[in-house]
């Protein structure tokens, strides 16, 4: 078949090794993941030049991708946007998503405008449920930090009204406890201490189901009144980003994630099926900063326009560089 406005509609009239699947270039773009690409591809949601895209179908350099409202147009792989990672710390009140019925405070109204991307949130935080949000323009990150298939560690920070006992402890960190969507248990819980009545703890999970530290506490007969994420993978909440402000992560720091998820920087592996553990040795875990308590918010700067040195003064300790212990991302099965 013959390729028109660029776009090459048949694997077998391709020069091999031409073009990228378009999938893949819209994740890369911002869009969405690989995986919801792909849907929207079979739902007839996607065109290339003006005709329906296909699965499978590779773009190249001058090609026009239309993803519903959304206008890709695809580049050079040198010339493509490097993957923009921001850290913001989310408030109580706050929702995590665009469209609400209840014209909430959205967390996405606050973020540095883009073109022709836009911010993935990576783990969602309720309402109720303060600390470490992520965004970055990367679709192929956002999945490979959120599948959980990847198993990465989610940290909080989390204060119940009452006290677990000592087999409560041990349960959560061994068989776990059962919810009505399955088992669920702790990588770690460290009691944290307290006064009066409230009791702080700081425990690890390798999933995101919703609200479950809540309802893991609920099942144990102890509510949470206070809930606070303090790191996502190697990826921590630094002191220096105070409550409702952001900062963007540096090119090396946005380099250390890649790395340690096994993305390269430049290209994206289609099928993701490199083991994020490869990179344990290369990168180890420094303990996370404790909640932050009685701060008064001071303005962050953002965006691309701010020099990559001020980005990593702004963001600090954001991402993990030492400590004793290792992270411990990896591939299920």
């Amino acid at each position: 078949m013959n390729r028109q406005g660029g776009m090459v509609k048949d694997q077998d009239d391709k020069v091999p090794g031409q073009g990228e699947r378009i999938q893949k270039v819209l994740a890369q773009a911002g869009v969405g993941s690989r995986r919801e690409m792909e849907e929207w591809i079979t739902a007839g949601r996607v065109t290339v030049n003006g005709e329906p895209a296909t699965l499978g179908m590779r773009v190249v350099e001058g090609d026009v991708l239309r993803a519903d409202k959304r206008t890709v147009h695809v580049k050079a792989q040198e010339d493509r946007d490097f993957p923009r990672v921001l850290l913001y710390h989310k408030q109580e009140g706050e929702i995590v998503s665009r469209d609400d019925p209840e014209n909430r405070t959205n967390v996405f109204e606050k973020l540095p405008k883009l073109r022709g991307m836009k911010w993935i949130a990576i783990g969602r935080l309720d309402y109720n449920t303060s600390g470490l949000l992520i965004f970055t323009t990367s679709g192929e990150l956002a999945n490979r930090l959120m599948h959980p298939r990847f198993e990465v560690e989610r940290e909080y920070a989390v204060r119940v009204q009452g006290v677990m006992t000592p087999e409560q402890m041990r349960q959560m960190t061994r068989e776990g406890i059962e919810l009505e969507d399955g088992p669920v248990k702790f990588e770690k819980l460290t009691d944290e201490g307290g006064e009066g009545f409230n009791h702080w703890y700081r425990l690890v999970l390798k999933e995101g189901r919703n609200r479950v530290v809540r309802r893991i506490f609920e099942a144990l007969g102890l509510v949470v009144s206070r809930l606070m994420r303090v790191r996502f993978g190697i990826i921590n909440l630094p002191p220096s980003i105070k409550r409702g402000k952001m900062a963007e992560l540096g090119d090396g720091e946005v380099n250390m994630i890649l790395d340690w998820v096994g993305l390269s920087a430049q290209t994206v592996d289609e099928e993701a099926t490199e083991d994020p553990r490869a990179a344990e040795g290369k990168i180890k875990q420094i303990k996370s900063a404790p909640p932050h308590k009685g701060q008064r918010a001071e303005p962050a700067k953002t965006g691309r326009n701010v020099a990559a040195k001020g980005r990593q003064k702004q963001a600090g300790a954001a991402v993990s560089r030492g400590g004793r212990n290792k992270t411990k991302a990896g591939v299920k099965g």
